[in-house]
C-alpha cells in the first residue's frame, strides 16, 4: 500500500504526491542505503535509566544478538528536543511496572543507516529555527508558528513524510514482526508500518491535533479528549476539502503519558508540598531547559527575578540545563550575582540521585544547577526534581502533562500553546505567561500566598482519582493486548 496516495481514504494530490516522491528520491540519493541494507542489532543496559527502570537499548551491530521474548516491548523514538524522550521514558517506566521488559529503539542513532542520517539533519533543521524563534520575532511570527501550527497540520507534511519514512526500514531487520512496538514520534511507527510490523501503537504527543503525528496502520493514542475528537475528524488538516475520518479503531484517548514512579506517587509528594507551605519553608522552584535551548535570554529574567527571595531565603531555585552546557555557561556570565547561591551539580548522574534523595525528605537553599552530558541522565533528572519541587517553571510541552504545579512560561512554537491550555483547564499549572512582566507578577503570586499551590495540588489529587495520568499505562495495554 502506497500511504502517500491515500491518508484514511483521503486521496492526496497529485502535485502534492510527486513532491512527496522527489523528497524521497533527494533523501534516497543523499543518504540512502543499498537496496539490500540489513542493519543488525544488540542490546545492553540503557545510561541512567537502565537500572532504575530496567531498560535495555538497542544499538547497532555487526551480527543479530537481540534477543526477545513473549514480556519484551520496544519503545520506539527519535532524540528531537526532550520531549520524544520524556514520553519513551515514561512508557518504559509504565512497561516496566506493568512486568514488561522495555527496549529503547532510537531511529536516531543509527549514524550509519539512512534513518539516522535523515532524522540528525531534521534535528539540526528544528534546533537551528527553535533558537532563531526566540531572537527574531518576525521570525518567529511570520514563519515558526505558523509552521509549527498549521504547517505540520496539513494532511500532505503526512503524505512526504510517509515516502521518508520507507527509507528507515533497514534497521527493523532483526526486530520479530509480531513485537508489541510502541512509537514515541510518528518516524519510527511509520518506519514500523512499511517495515511489516503488525502490533504498532503510536504514541501521539501534544495536544494540538497535526497531520505529522499521523501514521496510517498503527493504533495512534492520544493524551487529552480534545486531542481525539481533533485527530478522528481530521480536523483542519485540509483547508479546501472536509475530510474522511479517520477509523474509530486507529485511535484511542489514554490519558496524560506520566512515568509510574511520578505516578505512584503523586499523593506523598502534594502532601509533602503542602506542609512545607503551612511551615513557612522556602518555595522550591524548578526551572528546566527545554531541548534545543532556545530560551535562553528568557531564563536569565527568571534567575534575576528571583535574586531577591533568595537573598531572603524565601526561595530555592533548581536549574536543570539538560545536556546544554553552553546554556549554563552564558548565564553564568549575564547573572554573576548568583554567585554566593551556587552548588553545581555537574555530569555526575549518581551525585544528582543522591541530592535529590536527600532533599527530599530533608532541607535545601540556594541555586542547585543541574547538567548531564548523557541525554537519558539530563531527560531523568528533571523527573527526579520533580518530586521534591513545589513548582516547575516550563514551556508548555510534554511536561505540561505531569503531576507537578506548573507555571507556564512561554512557548517555542504555536503547537505547544495547547499543552498550556490543557494544564490550565485540568488545574494543575498557570496558563501561558508569555511576557518577562506576566511571569514574574506570577512568581510573585505563587510566592507570596500559598492557595495557588493547594489549589494546584488539590487538583493533581482530583486528576489522580479521575484516572487523567494513567495514560502511560493504557498505552502499554494497547500494545501487549494482542499479543496475549
Amino acid at each position: 500500500m502506497d500511504r502517500s496516495k491515500f491518508i484514511f481514504e483521503n486521496e492526496i494530490s497529485r502535485s502534492a504526491y510527486r513532491k512527496a516522491v522527489k523528497k524521497k528520491a533527494k533523501y534516497l540519493r543523499k543518504y540512502g542505503d543499498a537496496p539490500d541494507a540489513v542493519h543488525h542489532i544488540s542490546a545492553v543496559p540503557a545510561p541512567a535509566i537502565g537500572d532504575i527502570l530496567g531498560v535495555k537499548q538497542i544499538i547497532p551491530s555487526e551480527n543479530a544478538d537481540c534477543k526477545f521474548d513473549e514480556k519484551s516491548v520496544i519503545i520506539g523514538n527519535i532524540r528531537m528536543g526532550f520531549g520524544h524522550y520524556r514520553i519513551s521514558m515514561a512508557l518504559a517506566s509504565a512497561a516496566k511496572a506493568m512486568g514488561y521488559e522495555p527496549y529503547w529503539f532510537d531511529l536516531h542513532s543509527f549514524g550509519d543507516a539512512a534513518c539516522g542520517k535523515i532524522i540528525a539533519e531534521q534535528n539540526r533543521m528544528y534546533s537551528f529555527g527553535s533558537k532563531i524563534s526566540q531572537k527574531d520575532p518576525i521570525f518567529n511570527r511570520f514563519f515558526w508558528e505558523p509552521l509549527n501550527c498549521e504547517g505540520f497540520r496539513r494532511l500532505t507534511y503526512n503524505s512526504a513524510d510517509q515516502k521518508i519514512s520507507e527509507l528507515m526500514t533497514s534497521v527493523f531487520s532483526d526486530i520479530p514482526k509480531d513485537i508489541p512496538f510502541i512509537a514515541a514520534h510518528a518516524w519510527p511507527a511509520q518506519a514500523a508500518v512499511h517495515a511489516g510490523l503488525s502490533n504498532v501503537v503510536n504514541a501521539v504527543p501534544d495536544n494540538w491535533p497535526m497531520a505529522l503525528h499521523l501514521s496510517e496502520g498503527a493504533v495512534h493514542t492520544v493524551q487529552t479528549p480534545s486531542s481525539y475528537i481533533g485527530y478522528r475528524a481530521l480536523r483542519g488538516m485540509d483547508g479546501k476539502r472536509t475530510l474522511k475520518p479517520m477509523p474509530k479503531d486507529a485511535i484511542v484517548y489514554t490519558g496524560h503519558y506520566v512515568d509510574h514512579e511520578l505516578v505512584a506517587n503523586i499523593e506523598e509528594d502534594c502532601l509533602r508540598r503542602m506542609e512545607r507551605v503551612h511551615r513557612g519553608e522556602p518555595r522550591r522552584w524548578l526551572l528546566t531547559v527545554g531541548g534545543a535551548g532556545a530560551q535562553r535570554k528568557l531564563f536569565i529574567g527568571i534567575i534575576r527575578r528571583f535574586l531577591i527571595d533568595l537573598r531572603h531565603n524565601r526561595a530555592v531555585l533548581m536549574i536543570n540545563v539538560g545536556d546544554h552546557l553552553d546554556v549554563w555557561r552564558e548565564i553564568q556570565k549575564a547573572v554573576p550575582e548568583m554567585e554566593p547561591f551556587r552548588p553545581e551539580h555537574l555530569d555526575d548522574f549518581d551525585e544528582t540521585r543522591k541530592f535529590c534523595k536527600e532533599a527530599y525528605n530533608g532541607h535545601i537553599d540556594g541555586i542547585h544547577v543541574f547538567f548531564h552530558r548523557d541525554i537519558f541522565a539530563a531527560v531523568y533528572s528533571t523527573n527526579m526534581l520533580m518530586r521534591m519541587t513545589d513548582v516547575l517553571i516550563t514551556k508548555p510541552g510534554e511536561l505540561s502533562f505531569y503531576p507537578v504545579p506548573k507555571l507556564m512560561i512561554k512557548r517555542v512554537g504555536g503547537h505547544e500553546a495547547w499543552g498550556a491550555i490543557r494544564s490550565a483547564e485540568v488545574g494543575d499549572g498557570t496558563y501561558e505567561c508569555s511576557a518577562a512582566a506576566e511571569i514574574s507578577a506570577m512568581i510573585g503570586l505563587i510566592q507570596s500566598d500559598g492557595d495557588v499551590l493547594e489549589q494546584m495540588c488539590s487538583h493533581i489529587l482530583t486528576a489522580r482519582n479521575a484516572g487523567i495520568y494513567d495514560g502511560a499505562y493504557r498505552v502499554v495495554e494497547q500494545a501487549v493486548k494482542n499479543k496475549e
